[in-house]
Order: C-alpha cells, then sequence, then structure tokens
C-alpha cells in the first residue's frame, strides 16, 4: 500500500527543485516491479517520472525521474558519490523488517545524515518491524519534551482478507515432493485461484517446477498448470513472468525462494503452500566461512507468507509443518547484521570516511568478533592498510564494484595475470546460482551428466563454467544448442548481462581487457591472487579443513572434483550446510602458489606443509 500511494508524495510537491523521491527495497525484482506499476499509474513510461536502478540495470533519466526505486546498495553506492544525498528530498526504506545487512548499514548512515541534512525527510515502512526499536534509534530527542521528538510513529491498517491456516498432522519427509503433491490437491480440489509455494533455493525451485510440468494434470473445470519459477538469480525478464495475468484456462503456480515472501505482490495469489524452511547466510569467524543454512523459518516470517494468499480475496495457507512446531519457531529472523560476514560492509563503510567502524552506530551492532575477522581479511587482500585506511588504488576501486571483496580482488588482478577476459566470464557465472540443469531421474539424468563431462577439466569447477561460458559464446547463445547439452539457457542469458555490466566497470578503471588464450595455469593463479583466504588442505583422515580453524570440509555431491582423486588443496568460493558441510565451486592449486601470491598470509613449516 505504501508503494501504490508514493506517487501522492509527488502531487503534494515533493520532488520539486530537482530532487528526487528514493524509495529503497531489499531485493531487485521488488525494485524493478514496483518502478513499473507505479509508472503505469502515473500514466508514464518507465524511466521517465518513474524510474529504477538496481545491480547491473538502470531504467532512469537524472533529468525527469522523480520517483526512483532502488536497491539498498544501489543507494549506498550514491553516498559514496553525495554523502549527504542531496539529490533526495525523501527516502523511504521499505520492507525494514527483512533487516539485512544494507538495511542496517544504510539506517545508521542515514541517522547520521539526518542530522546535517534537515530538510531531508525519512520514511521506514514495514508491516512486522519492532517500531518502538526503530523509534528509539532516530529519535535524538533526549528530554522528556514530546515535541521536541526527531521521530513519530504512524501505524496505517492495511487491507488483508482472511485466510484459513491449515497445518500437517505429520511432519513431512520431504518438503519439495510435499509442495508438488499439495499443488496437484490444490488444483484437483479447489476453486479457481493462483498458487503461490514457497522453498529454500534455485535447486528445489527447479526441482518442484520440473516435477509440476512433468505432470500434465487438468481439473473438473478443464485448468492447466502454468508452472513459473520465481529467485533472485533468474533474469529480470523471467522474473517478471510471474506478474502478469494469468491466461484464460490456467491457474499460475508459482514456485519462489523467500523473495516472494515481502516486497513484492503476485496479484492472483489465493492458495500459499509454506515448506516451513529458509536459506540463510551464516558466518563462522573461527574458521572465516560465510555458509549457507537451511533453517526453520521465524513466526514473523510465517506470517508474512500465509499474508501472500489475503491480497485479493479470503484464501488458505497450507504449511507443511505441525501447529506443535509452528508454536516452537523464533519470533523473528535475526539481523543480517549480526549473523553474516562483514568484509563488504565493512569495505564500503571505510569508502564512506567512517573510519572508527567499531563505534559505529548500528541499529543491531554485530558481534565484535565478525567486525575482527572483517577487518583482518580487508588487510590481507590489501584493501586497507595497517591503519585501517582504505588502500590506493586498490582498496578504493574495491570500493566501486558490487560484489563479494574476494571476487573484486581477483577481477582488480586479473589484469595482471594476462586474463581479465576470463576472469570476468567467471564472476559473472558465479552471479548465477546454477548453470547445468538436473533431470530427476532416467535417461535424461544419464544424459544429462555425459554431456556434463564434455566440459569438465582437471582443474576443477570454475574452469568447467568458463569453458560452458566459452562455448555458449562460440554457439551464438543459442537456446536449442543449451538444451542440447543440458544447460540453463536462462542462467546464461543472465550471466551476458552482467559480464557486460562488469566489463564497462574495468573499462572505467583501466583495467586492461585481455585474454590468456587458454592458459589455464594463469586463470588458476588469477584465482588464487583472490580467493586465497578460502583455501582448504587434504587432512591426512581424507577429509578436507579450512587452514583456519580446521573447519572440517566435503566438496559438494554436484562438483566436477567429486569424482575425481582428491586434490591436496583446493580454493573454495561457498560454504553449504546441509547433512554435512560442503564447499562449493572449487578450483585447484598449488601450495607454492599460496606461497607465492599470498606471502603474507600463508608460510611453510617444518611438521606441515602450511601455516596461517
Amino acid at each position: 500500500m505504501w508503494n501504490c500511494n508514493i506517487k501522492y508524495l509527488l502531487e503534494a510537491g515533493w520532488g520539486g527543485d530537482g530532487k528526487v523521491i528514493g524509495i529503497t527495497e531489499p531485493r531487485r525484482v521488488a525494485a524493478t516491479s514496483l518502478a513499473t506499476r507505479v509508472a503505469e499509474e502515473k500514466g508514464c513510461l518507465l524511466g521517465q517520472t518513474v524510474g529504477y536502478s538496481i545491480r547491473f540495470d538502470d531504467c532512469f533519466d537524472p533529468q525527469q525521474t522523480k520517483i526512483k526505486y532502488m536497491t539498498e546498495g544501489i543507494l549506498l553506492r550514491e553516498m559514496m558519490a553525495d554523502p549527504l544525498l542531496r539529490s533526495y528530498c525523501v527516502i523511504m526504506l521499505d520492507e525494514v523488517h527483512e533487516r539485512t545487512l544494507y538495511t542496517d548499514i544504510v539506517m545508521g548512515l542515514l541517522k547520521k545524515i539526518l542530522r546535517k541534512q534537515k530538510n531531508l525527510k525519512l520514511v521506514v515502512a514495514s508491516a512486522t518491524v519492532d517500531a518502538e526499536q526503530l523509534y528509539n534509534f532516530f529519535n535524538n530527542n533526549s528530554s522528556k519534551d514530546k515535541s521536541k521528538d526527531t521521530a513519530v510513529i504512524m501505524s496505517v491498517e492495511g487491507r488483508l482478507y482472511p485466510v484459513n491456516i491449515y497445518y500437517v498432522k505429520e511432519p513431512v519427509p520431504d518438503y519439495v515432493k510435499a509442495v508438488v503433491e499439495t499443488v496437484i490437491k490444490i488444483h484437483e480440489y479447489e476453486p479457481l485461484g493462483d498458487v503461490l509455494a514457497f522453498l529454500t533455493g534455485q535447486e528445489e525451485v527447479d526441482r518442484a517446477v520440473k516435477l509440476l510440468k512433468e505432470q500434465e494434470i487438468e481439473n473438473k473445470d478443464n485448468l492447466k498448470l502454468l508452472v513459473l519459477p520465481m529467485y533472485g538469480s533468474l533474469p529480470n525478464a523471467e522474473q517478471l513472468k510471474v506478474f502478469r495475468s494469468t491466461p484464460r484456462g490456467l491457474r499460475k503456480v508459482v514456485i519462489a525462494t523467500n523473495i516472494a515472501e515481502t516486497s513484492i505482490t503476485i496479484s492472483g495469489i489465493v492458495y500459499v503452500i509454506d515448506c516451513g524452511f529458509v536459506k540463510l547466510r551464516w558466518f563462522n569467524p573461527d574458521a572465516h566461512t560465510d555458509s549457507l543454512v537451511v533453517v526453520p523459518i521465524s513466526q514473523a516470517s510465517a506470517e508474512q507468507r500465509a499474508g501472500r494468499a489475503g491480497r485479493v480475496r479470503s484464501g488458505k495457507a497450507y504449511r507443511l509443518y505441525t501447529e506443535a512446531e509452528y508454536d516452537k519457531l523464533a519470533e523473528a529472523t535475526p539481523p543480517e547484521m549480526q549473523r553474516t560476514e562483514l568484509s563488504m560492509a565493512v569495505l564500503q563503510l571505510k569508502a564512506l570516511g567512517i573510519d572508527n567502524v567499531l563505534r559505529f552506530n548500528f541499529p543491531s551492532p554485530p558481534p565484535a568478533r565478525n567486525l575482527q575477522s572483517a577487518l583482518e581479511l580487508l588487510f590481507a587482500i590489501g584493501a586497507i592498510d595497517s591503519d585501517g585506511q582504505l588502500t590506493e588504488p586498490v582498496g578504493l576501486t574495491m570500493a566501486e564494484f558490487p560484489m563479494n571483496p574476494l571476487y573484486s580482488k581477483t577481477l582488480i588482478t586479473s589484469g595482471e595475470f594476462g586474463c581479465s577476459e576470463e576472469m570476468l566470464s567467471i564472476i559473472a557465472l558465479l552471479q548465477v546460482q546454477n548453470v547445468f540443469t538436473k533431470p530427476t531421474g532416467g535417461q535424461a539424468a544419464i544424459k544429462a551428466r555425459v554431456a556434463k563431462r564434455k566440459f569438465e577439466v582437471e582443474e576443477g569447477d570454475l574452469l568447467t563454467l568458463l569453458n560452458v561460458y566459452t562455448a555458449y559464446i562460440k554457439h551464438n547463445m543459442a537456446k536449442d544448442w543449451c538444451n542440447k547439452y543440458f544447460l540453463n539457457y536462462k542462467g546464461l542469458c543472465r550471466t551476458h548481462e552482467i559480464r557486460t555490466q562488469m566489463l564497462r566497470l574495468l573499462q572505467r578503471f583501466n583495467i586492461p581487457i585481455i585474454s590468456c588464450e587458454g592458459n589455464a595455469e594463469k586463470v588458476c593463479k588469477s584465482i588464487t591472487a583472490g580467493l586465497f583466504p578460502n583455501a582448504a588442505y587434504l587432512h591426512y583422515t581424507g577429509v578436507y579443513k579450512t587452514v583456519r580453524g580446521d573447519q572440517e570440509l566435503h566438496i559438494y555431491p554436484s562438483s566436477v572434483l567429486y569424482t575425481l582423486e582428491q586434490p591436496k588443496w583446493l580454493l573454495f568460493c561457498e560454504v553449504v550446510h546441509t547433512d554435512r558441510v560442503y564447499m562449493k565451486d572449487l578450483t585447484v592449486v598449488q601450495p607454492s602458489w599460496l606461497e607465492e601470491l599470498a606471502p603474507h598470509f600463508y608460510e611453510k613449516t617444518i611438521d606441515r606443509d602450511y601455516s596461517h
């Protein structure tokens, strides 16, 4: 509702004198879809009066745009160019209850800005946020005189139709299959209305979509299913398909990650299926691993999911867990600031002139250990010096890159290794979750495995991905070719979009664009120069361990290296917790490269071949 009425600020006179009304969203798809909707309501083309700006995509005119939707990360980058945000008259932070890393950073910075920029107005909007906590955070009035308060709580009743909640009697053994079975039952027995189902990640979403598309079922009203995936790494054009009106004769089924939990409203949704789980990042400062962990959702998230069913008429929410388990859930999800790796946050705060990060006023202060670990990592990769100041040009350049600092470091140094063309492709591919499609069984699964072997190399997953992208470009980005080799065409399209944007970024900072012409060692050394903190060695017990913290890790089953002879040293990009702790996106390296490229971080000792 807030977003529908944001245009009233413009009609009330805000946005004059060339200033802009800025609205931040925690997710890219929310920024683009809401901008599109408000532009339609204003009767203008998207990019004129109403526009948006997200990572790797802009649609606004600096001269015409008065209402600008953006992600929180984009607003943070604008603060680097204009620390007082003088081009804005109103900033609205939407969906603050999600408490993403950037939400907390932006709130902390805006509190400082509002003290100096008296004409700037801030609206903090959310359906389920702890309003008293944020009121106390933004209120600078230390006296008992309420008339001097610098913050106020305003409650607006939302419009929500009744939603009936249903629980399972017994826990389900496989919630992906349970989601599929529930969709089929809804389709067979429930009246017309679209379905939204929540799963934890892209792999589960793709699996459920495939299982449903194989059903080819019709109900008593001759309705067929229109099954659509929804997750963050889908190309924007594919994400926007879920917002289109459902064609006659079809029932739309959206299988989504928690991207659809808040921020966006998909019209026509009447039935919601909640698997009860979510994938969250969790940081271990001892091993310096930022892991993706599948955990039970909070009660607040469960209510948000159920609320998606009551937007257009009375709806139904099917929870694939018992009512007793719901009562055991935490009230709210911990803020990302308190559970994630902070090097990116610290880097950006440093770029904004916040020298003493430990004393920065966060709405929910992070653990000191996490901040210390972030500072150590930034020092190790050369982003800050021994005094904690950003280095020139490496640190300043890294702060401008909208990605993990380790990836930024890899890209920046790739020109020195003569393989920036290849590293551009690899880093772009890492922004997309899955390049290979995975049939669930039968002959298709065997053919997919055989097709994947055509791209695999012993150097590991990153060079395998590079081979995929090189072949994709060689075959003119053809969809038929992708289908033949069981490749994710949508993911590769998104990769190409991201790579094009990153290429402009490298050109802007005068990083040479060079190809190594197939020299795999140059690429591996370039990867080592950036990802050296993520090293794992083969322990004599037969498992891998991190150099820092000795955390036990296993090779992810879909990795190229899973069935090959175990190399002694690996670099990983990501750690995932399921039944065990797995490392993903691996590259085989030589220990001598670690000593050569990161002598400040590694040295060889007598009793074993590494030390930190």
